[in-house]
């Protein structure tokens, strides 16, 4: 029987990578110390900077368990060192370094890691933080951000643990002039989500974010993959942008606004589409803001207790033309002061974006779960941070600009610049309550 802790391992003769059976004593130049105990036996340490999986060996009636207390990160002392308590043993401890790395140093930096006890599933490795743990699955590109580019840095800031899964990577957006990369399939995802299960890895999720989805497949598995998530955590979130299109032209195969109609949308906790793919899962012409809020009670027919449009053009006049409409609206219960429907009208900044439509998503997810029951609050909380990264965003291509430079690439969100806007956005414009 054996019990491991997973950690991240750059090491190739442990964990089965390279063909080493487990338990076995490969040679290996970053070892573990000795077993204290004939009841159980380490296994091996691969990269002298991190800690690595400990492998222990049950042994005789009764089980041996290590527990690792700390890692201190000591170069004056010896390098990191591993704390080792069997259960109603002493505890011992070891260099993880090799002698020759181990440089005498005035340079002390201590590095705590949580308490973990090894046991046979990854269930207790999962364990959320205070405000939530969540899944994510996307786009991703190597360089820019869009999807979980632009999802997974708020999300962390706002104290997520995030687990992203790609639905496409890609070297760059498809606004660029040409891209390279793969788009997985629904047989990849629910691969992924076999792994995670068969290690208890499911179990924790408070919340699941997704956005584009390329394939009609993967959007079933999707479908599916909420499904087993609730019955792991029946009070799981789930935050779906629909992304389907805009302006009036799809992004993906049309066969996927049925899929999300009848198998994705009613699954929803909440709901944030733009205005054209409001109008594709209702079949309905958005043209006015009761139009948008008849829209938002047919989606609440269908499932989702809350829905946001996230961007809308409710005429046409000169007037509407510099400012875009976001409408909320919710069959849940609010807290005092806080209506169920909203408007919130904000200044068009004059500029080309790509991936707000995530960021908003992602922000709105962020903001609910601090405010569960205030979401026109959430929502102005959302809108505010957008906004801050959209006007440093602006700013950096105006700067880029006056200096002679050019491109799409000057377009791309300063979502690293704007930490401020995106934990502590100024509110320049505020809810309204359609009540």
């Amino acid at each position: 029987m054996e019990y491991s802790q997973r950690a991240l391992c750059g090491c190739t003769h442990h964990g089965g990578r390279s063909g080493v059976p487990a338990g076995s004593v490969p040679r290996h130049p970053f070892s573990c110390p000795k077993p204290d105990s004939p009841k159980f036996s380490t296994g091996r340490f691969g990269n002298p900077e991190l800690p690595h999986p400990l492998v222990l060996r049950a042994g005789g009636s009764r089980l041996s368990a290590t527990t690792i207390v700390d890692v201190h990160v000591s170069l004056g002392l010896g390098g990191p060192r591993v704390f080792r308590r069997p259960l109603g043993g002493r505890a011992t401890s070891r260099s993880l370094l090799p002698h020759r790395l181990r440089h005498p140093s005035s340079t002390k930096t201590s590095v705590a890691v949580a308490s973990a006890t090894c046991s046979g599933d990854g269930s207790q490795m999962n364990v959320s933080s205070s405000t939530g743990r969540a899944l994510t699955i996307q786009s991703h590109v190597v360089s820019g951000y869009v999807g979980n580019k632009c999802a997974v840095f708020p999300l962390q800031l706002h104290g997520f643990d995030v687990d992203p899964i790609l639905s496409v990577q890609f070297s760059n957006h498809t606004g660029y002039g040409c891209w390279k990369g793969e788009v997985m399939t629904g047989e990849q995802l629910q691969s992924l989500v076999e792994g995670l299960e068969q290690n208890g890895l499911l179990e924790g999720y408070t919340h699941l974010l997704t956005g584009y989805i390329g394939s009609a497949s993967m959007l079933r598995t999707v479908a599916r993959l909420v499904r087993k998530l609730r019955t792991y955590n029946p009070n799981l979130v789930y935050v779906c942008d629909p992304v389907l299109g805009d302006n009036g032209r799809l992004y993906v195969p049309a066969e996927l606004t049925t899929i999300y109609r009848e198998e994705i949308v009613p699954l929803a906790t909440l709901l944030t589409p733009n205005q054209f793919e409001a109008e594709l899962l209702t079949g309905m012409t958005i043209g006015s803001e009761e139009d948008a809020l008849a829209a938002c009670a047919s989606l609440h027919q269908v499932g989702p207790p809350s829905v946001v449009l996230t961007s809308l053009d409710l005429d046409h006049s000169a007037s509407s033309s510099s400012t875009i409409t976001l409408l909320g609206s919710t069959s849940q219960p609010q807290a005092e002061r806080c209506g169920q429907r909203f408007r919130i009208v904000v200044p068009r900044i004059p500029s080309y974006f790509t991936g707000t439509g995530d960021l908003c998503a992602a922000l709105l997810l962020a903001w609910t779960a601090k405010m569960p029951d205030k979401l026109g609050r959430a929502a102005e909380m959302a809108v505010a941070s957008l906004q801050g990264v959209l006007t440093r965003t602006a700013a950096a291509q105006a700067v880029a600009e006056a200096a002679g430079k050019s491109g799409i690439g000057c377009r791309e969100l300063r979502l690293v610049n704007s930490v401020d806007e995106l934990l502590h956005p100024k509110i320049t414009e505020e809810v309204t309550w359609l009540e």
